[in-house]
């Protein structure tokens, strides 16, 4: 000891001073200092994933026979605390490391360690009677733990936040589809008039976008459920027992509920993270949608009196510092810019997959932060979306009705019957008089006023059919 404050530990490179009372030890000491970079940590979600890691690895070790029984049960001990989040304050490293993740990875093997040291009487830093290496690592390679920990902690956290919220937006998007169903108001291409459609159409294809963003997401469970543990370093398996890897995901599955998989060739797993990759995007198509959205709700909801103006948003909070009463969407701006993100993200994700040389990829800890930064920032966003913005919409019938009969594009009805051309000038004369279409046509007789009704119905617009010929 040197110290009250500080202790003095010994690793393969010589000694280092650590706090007195951490957990940790050398190799994540050296760390803190090597990568003073972003002061970004991993997520409680990987770190849980690292601790259930090690748990399963340690029952495994005991079945086997590999680890005396009191060793066994005290690191199970201290990697249940890591699950619990009990030990969250020790893992202290930056994201931006060595890209294997081995400094967190020993991180996770000091801390569970010197617990278990604790538990068993001794003294913190000895590395007896258990030792980071050779007793909370047997069987395990950083180079196949990590990746494992990714999968698995994108699996948790996919399943226990993502896809719940996806679906309740689904959900939220069809009320309104069929709320809305009577409404008829513009369509928009190019941001410029087109022929009419009802809200509810409108939302019934976001409703549809979202339904597709959660069978995209469902489709990436087989990719994420392989995991590389067993392969140690190099994908050889080297140094780790037969029976080993497939005991420990057999523990893994039951205790997250999950159709976990060795995988099925481990040098691809290690060599590679196309899963990673292969989530990522479609993470990023899921970002994309609600862009989409997010972008069509703030432009309906744009004014209140000098915007498109069809729909009223909820008000929650002032929107100006300056101009009084003034009230912005800052829901669908929280989605824009969580969308942002996630496709940032994801090229960060599509390079760290370039970073695959031979046996190793190189670039996991950033890989790993951003995959479940995107999962979690979609999944909260969503739920946001739906509570703060979406469920409190209302429709301005008057302003869809107005709209609509302003519209140049109503005399696209008429092209079937008196075509192209004619309907045209009726087009040019109505956008130099500031006449409807209505107004125009009635005026030049050319059609019963009656037929001349039915032909501009807007609702007749907004189902399959030529409206001029009758159809609909």
């Amino acid at each position: 000891m040197v110290g009250d404050t500080y202790r003095l530990e010994r690793d393969s490179m010589g000694e280092v001073k650590v706090p007195a009372n951490a957990y940790y030890g050398a190799q994540t000491q050296r760390a803190v200092e090597n990568f003073p970079v972003s002061g970004i940590r991993f997520p409680r979600d990987f770190i849980q994933a690292l601790g259930m890691i090690k748990l399963c690895a340690a029952r495994v070790n005991l079945d086997l026979g590999l680890l005396d029984r009191k060793i066994a049960e005290a690191i199970i001990q201290a990697a249940q605390e890591v699950v619990e989040g009990k030990l969250d304050g020790e893992f202290i490293l930056d994201i931006f490391q060595t890209g294997s993740g081995t400094s967190t990875n020993m991180n996770a093997n000091e801390v569970i360690s010197n617990r278990a040291i604790e538990l068993l009487g001794g003294q913190i830093g000895s590395k007896s009677p258990v030792h980071p290496n050779d007793h909370v690592n047997l069987g395990q390679s950083s180079n196949d733990v990590i990746p494992t920990a990714i999968h698995l902690a994108a699996l948790q956290v996919v399943e226990r936040e993502l896809l719940p919220a996806l679906r309740k937006l689904q959900e939220a998007l069809l009320t309104k589809a069929a709320e809305f169903d009577r409404v008829v108001k513009i369509g928009r291409t190019h941001l410029q008039d087109a022929t009419p459609v009802r809200l509810g159409q409108e939302f019934g294809g976001y409703a549809r976008q979202i339904e597709l963003a959660v069978a995209r997401v469902e489709q990436i469970r087989p990719s994420l459920a392989e995991l590389a543990l067993g392969g140690t370093a190099v994908g050889t398996g080297i140094n780790t027992h037969p029976d080993f890897p497939g005991g420990v995901i057999r523990y893994l599955a039951e205790m997250t509920r999950l159709p976990l998989a060795e995988a099925k060739n481990h040098f691809a797993a290690q060599g590679s993270l196309d899963a990673v990759v292969e989530a990522s995007g479609a993470l990023k198509t899921v970002a994309v949608s609600l862009t989409k959205i997010a972008n069509d709700v703030r432009w309906l909801g744009s004014g209140p009196r000098c915007g498109i103006g069809e729909i009223f948003l909820p008000a929650i909070q002032p929107g100006s510092s300056i101009m009084p009463g003034k009230v912005n969407p800052v829901i669908s701006e929280a989605v824009i810019q969580v969308a942002a993100q996630v496709i940032g993200n994801d090229a960060a994700i599509t390079v760290g997959g370039h970073g695959g040389y031979f046996e190793l990829n190189t670039m996991m800890s950033v890989m790993a932060h951003n995959l479940l930064q995107s999962i979690a920032l979609l999944g909260s966003v969503s739920r946001i979306f739906v509570d703060k913005c979406l469920a409190g919409i209302r429709v301005d019938e008057a302003r869809c009705a107005e709209l609509i009969e302003q519209s140049l594009a109503m005399c696209t009805a008429l092209a079937p019957v008196i075509g192209y051309d004619a309907a045209a000038k009726i087009a040019k004369e109505s956008y130099e008089t500031g006449k409807t279409i209505r107004q125009v046509a009635l005026e030049h007789q050319i059609l019963p006023e009656e037929e001349l009704k039915r032909i501009l119905d807007p609702w007749g617009m907004t189902e399959r059919g030529i409206v001029g010929r009758g159809e609909k």
